[in-house]
């Protein structure tokens, strides 16, 4: 199960990828990545409909962690088109009201929700075997309104809240930063000139992009893609990079010493630890 799911996750993670870098268009973007990811997600659902777990303990894995992930990304692209596809085109004020709507909208659903989204976000397991194992009924979750449109062999109880909790973080960040756009006048952050002599990143462009790429690498910041990865750290860290990703990795591959910038930060450190 692990080597199918991986490989099908870098093959979506490369196409989402390709998408959030080549287009500016927010509908277009969110349309194709819907596109993608409901794809992949039916590919998901196929491969696990013929499949038997091991035991109860893979299928709470699945449940608890792997299939929402699938899935959260797919309600954030989802809810994003739609989002946008309604968003008043009249003045700032009219935006701000409606996409506060949509933000106080997500508060009401966590707040619905508080002691399942606490349950979650602590790491608990003792309820593990009554929410995400299938079959399980419980009265609370089988009185949701989706729970009569799940199909029992590829639902458990809570998967689907996990999933819509995951994406109401990520269309949570996202309204905050339209409404901040809005309270700017349609500035964008980040898209100022940026000063001659940078104040904050004292190494070199390729410095930096070889850290980023290590991070994202190691999943440092968890499933933020890497185009959003890249974007925030040109903002913190007030520098301009290329934003072609494919030719960056592929300048990094080619190079005689592939991490000269990581091996000198681990020199650093251990000259500072006393230790070389």
């Amino acid at each position: 199960m692990i080597k199918y799911i991986t490989n099908l996750k870098k093959e979506v993670d490369a196409r989402i990828e390709q998408i959030e870098s080549s287009e500016d268009n927010i509908l277009k973007r969110s349309l194709a990545g819907s596109q993608v990811l409901g794809e992949a997600f039916n590919r998901l659902k196929t491969f696990i409909l013929i499949y038997t777990f091991k035991n109860e303990e893979e299928e709470i894995l699945f449940f608890k962690d792997i299939k929402p992930k699938f899935c959260y990304r797919l309600i954030y692209y989802r809810k994003i088109f739609n989002i946008e596809m309604n968003r008043p085109l009249a003045g700032f004020d009219a935006q701000k009201e409606y996409l506060n709507k949509e933000l106080n909208a997500i508060n009401e659903y966590t707040t619905k929700r508080l002691d399942f989204v606490r349950y979650y976000r602590s790491g608990s397991t003792h309820m593990d075997s009554l929410y995400f194992l299938r079959g399980r009924v419980d009265t609370e979750q089988y009185l949701e309104t989706f729970y009569y449109e799940l199909d029992p062999k590829f639902s458990t109880n809570c998967d689907f809240k996990v999933a819509k909790i995951l994406a109401n973080d990520m269309l949570s960040a996202y309204l905050m930063h339209e409404i901040e756009l809005l309270n700017n006048n349609g500035v964008k952050i980040g898209s100022f000139c940026f000063p001659a002599v940078k104040k904050t990143w004292m190494g070199s462009k390729a410095e930096l992009q070889e850290q980023i790429f290590s991070w994202d690498s190691a999943g440092t910041f968890g499933d933020v893609p890497l185009t959003q990865l890249y974007d925030y750290i040109q903002n913190v860290f007030n520098i301009q990079l290329d934003g072609n990703l494919s030719r960056t990795l592929g300048d990094l591959k080619i190079r005689n010493v592939p991490t000269p910038f990581l091996d000198k930060l681990k020199d650093a450190l251990l000259r500072r630890m006393g230790r070389k």
